[in-house]
């Protein structure tokens, strides 16, 4: 068995970003208007009438102050309220692949590695653009790396999974070298026109680079351990898919952007990414007093700040967990990512840190790692 360690990472940020306050404008100047066309059926207590959204609520609520994507005028645009993401020809670069050569490039370049020297690239993302050809097969390719690609989907623990699978698949011997990619377009799955949920995503790209841990030269951080788990649930979901047409569903229904009944995820799914944190650490023998840094999924400050408390047993800093969704937002799988790339640099050699990504299945994924 042969040791494996991230050697190199890489995170896209599109150009353009929309701030709470931006959207809030866009949002209410919506509501405005389909409380205006709908006042008859509000005054008859046939239909209730959209709240307005607020700055204040979405910081109170989330955490976040603002927000990354693709397209931002789609998203600000009263009358549309998504995205605009024009076509591309079929010889074009697709979106999320070209998203992820940008961010593998920056780990290939961090490691020093020639993408030739690599042997597998895993785009995992909790939505692909197409059904095929795989994503990751398209970055194989305009990277020019060597060996095979695949797709995978874990929702938002797609990228701890996918660490997992490039770990275990290196320290059986089939591979020496992998790129983990996580390209998230979440603007285009969420439901701006929602109050409930329209501050919450945003778009980006992370990269890890994992290596066969022999005569590295560079700073790395050897992985430890890894663990997952999942346990069914409904309580968030996407029910678009390639089906829709066989079931004469193809009108704008609310159930095919994202869902989520946002209580029940707290109550349920809290334990559970805190029990498997804690379970994790406690079968590699690292204490809460060993760990140096908790990298989480970047989903709801509260929720992260109660995940810090019950595996550190006290109220963790800003130093030791990191957040970053109050500029990113949430990325979905990416967001753990961007929390360890950009606060892993201060770490000294023997330090110990714990990734963790955890979402929609429900899904827990967590990854050990000790500064080298």
């Amino acid at each position: 068995m042969h040791s494996a360690a991230i050697t190199g990472t890489g995170v896209f940020t599109p150009d353009q970003s929309i701030s709470n306050e931006e959207l809030v404008t866009a949002f209410n100047a919506y509501a405005d208007r389909q409380n205006a066309a709908n006042a008859a059926a509000i005054v008859a207590g046939d239909t209730a009438p959209i709240p307005h959204s607020s700055s204040d609520f979405i910081e109170e609520a989330s955490g976040i102050r603002s927000r990354y994507v693709m397209n931002k005028s789609g998203v600000l645009d009263p009358d549309r309220m998504f995205p605009h993401l024009p076509p591309r020809a079929d010889d074009d670069p697709g979106l999320m692949a070209e998203m992820a050569v940008d961010a593998s490039q920056q780990a290939l370049d961090m490691a020093g590695v020639d993408a030739t020297d690599v042997d597998a690239v895993l785009c995992a993302a909790s939505n692909h653009e197409r059904a095929y050809p795989a994503i990751a097969v398209e970055i194989q390719n305009l990277l020019g790396t060597g060996g095979f690609a695949f797709d995978m989907n874990v929702a938002c623990s797609s990228a701890t999974f996918g660490i997992l699978a490039a770990t275990d698949m290196i320290r059986a011997g089939t591979i020496r070298r992998a790129l983990v990619v996580n390209p998230e377009i979440c603007s285009a799955h969420l439901e701006w026109r929602d109050r409930d949920c329209h501050f919450i995503f945003g778009d980006v790209c992370t990269a890890v680079l994992i290596e066969r841990d022999e005569g590295l030269q560079t700073p790395h951080f050897k992985i430890k351990s890894t663990r997952a788990a999942t346990q069914f649930s409904n309580n968030i979901r996407n029910n678009d898919g390639f089906l829709r047409r066989t079931r004469d569903q193809m009108e704008d229904r609310r159930d095919m952007q994202f869902m989520q009944e946002g209580r029940r995820v707290f109550k349920e799914v809290l334990p559970l990414v805190s029990r498997h944190i804690a379970d994790h650490m406690a079968n590699e023998g690292v204490s809460a007093a060993d760990l140096k840094r908790l990298w989480l999924h970047q989903a709801n400050k509260t929720m992260n700040d109660y995940i810090g408390k019950k595996v550190l047993g006290r109220t963790p800093s800003a130093q030791e967990q990191p957040n970053i969704l109050q500029d990113y937002a949430n990325t979905s799988s990416a967001g753990s990512i961007i929390a360890f790339a950009q606060h892993s640099d201060d770490m000294a050699a023997g330090d110990t840190g714990l990734i963790c990504s955890f979402g929609a299945g429900y899904s827990v994924g967590s990854v050990i790692v000790e500064r080298a």
